[in-house]
């Protein structure tokens, strides 16, 4: 391997690693700002020339939700059973739940209080969450028919053993739904990992442009949400968290300095 590109991976496993105490912090504070439940999601969004049919007191949250049917709807989930892991705010379990049909939507997350929120907030049928570690699931083997994975694992400080995690809770014959960005210098690397976990890959596809047009649709949303829950000093580092125009994580998107990729696996 070329020393330099070695060199850049470890520096972003090891970037994760360091940041994962702050994201912790990052989460908690977002759950304190939030008072009148207006940030369910904490996703990117997806948008196409589809208009996802929502009920009206989901429509805020079109391109997040669109996000979650482009992953989710790819199988049919009615009847499974399904476990979100990275589960945030809960906002995508509970679409799963309410309009997919499952048998059951299991969500876990690292952050204690966003599990807090998520177990007061929501009330359908067959939704439950936990609090848990993306690398060490609480759960039995073989107990899921799917496990879904929208933009957390990027921030994993092993990612070969939360796929070791997932392949051990999946039941034969069960899928693994992923979604997440990468820096380029990643992306082969993230290949690697998926070819080397042994779940079969059944779709890969680089949905870079839906997540731009997407965050160019919400913007003022997301700028208008900013100015009144986030202190000022706080202003720069929320919009680059959001993925604003003009911050760097919108300009990495567009440049081609990151991409968003999603996949289908499945366990034989």
């Amino acid at each position: 391997m070329n020393p330099v590109r070695k060199f850049r991976r470890s520096f972003f496993a090891c970037r994760a690693k360091l940041l994962n105490p702050f994201w912790e912090v990052w989460y908690w504070y977002i759950s304190s700002l939030d008072k009148d439940k207006e940030v369910i999601f904490l996703n990117y969004g997806y948008a196409d020339h589809n208009k996802l049919e929502l009920k009206k007191e989901d429509e805020n949250n079109r391109y997040s939700i669109q996000l979650y049917n482009h992953i989710a709807n790819s199988i049919r989930l009615e009847g499974l059973d399904i476990l979100e892991v990275g589960c945030g705010r809960g906002g995508g379990a509970s679409y799963i739940a309410r309009y997919l049909a499952p048998k059951s939507v299991k969500g876990i997350d690292l952050c204690k209080k966003s599990i807090d929120f998520c177990k007061k907030h929501y009330h359908v049928k067959g939704l439950s969450f936990c609090h848990g570690n993306a690398l060490s699931l609480p759960f039995m083997d073989n107990n899921f028919n799917v496990v879904i994975n929208v933009e957390s694992s990027h921030r994993y400080s092993d990612m070969e053993r939360f796929l070791g995690e997932v392949y051990r809770v999946l039941r034969p014959g069960g899928y693994f739904l992923f979604a997440d960005l990468r820096d380029e210098e990643l992306i082969k690397s993230l290949r690697k990992q998926l070819d080397n976990c042994r779940l079969k890959i059944i779709k890969e596809e680089i949905i870079t442009p839906n997540v731009i047009k997407a965050l160019v649709l919400a913007n003022e949303k997301r700028m208008d949400l900013i100015e009144r829950l986030v202190p000022r000093f706080l202003h720069g580092l929320t919009k680059e968290f959001a993925g604003t125009k003009e911050t760097a994580l919108h300009k990495s998107f567009v440049r081609g300095k990151k991409e968003y990729l999603y996949y289908i696996l499945q366990k034989d």
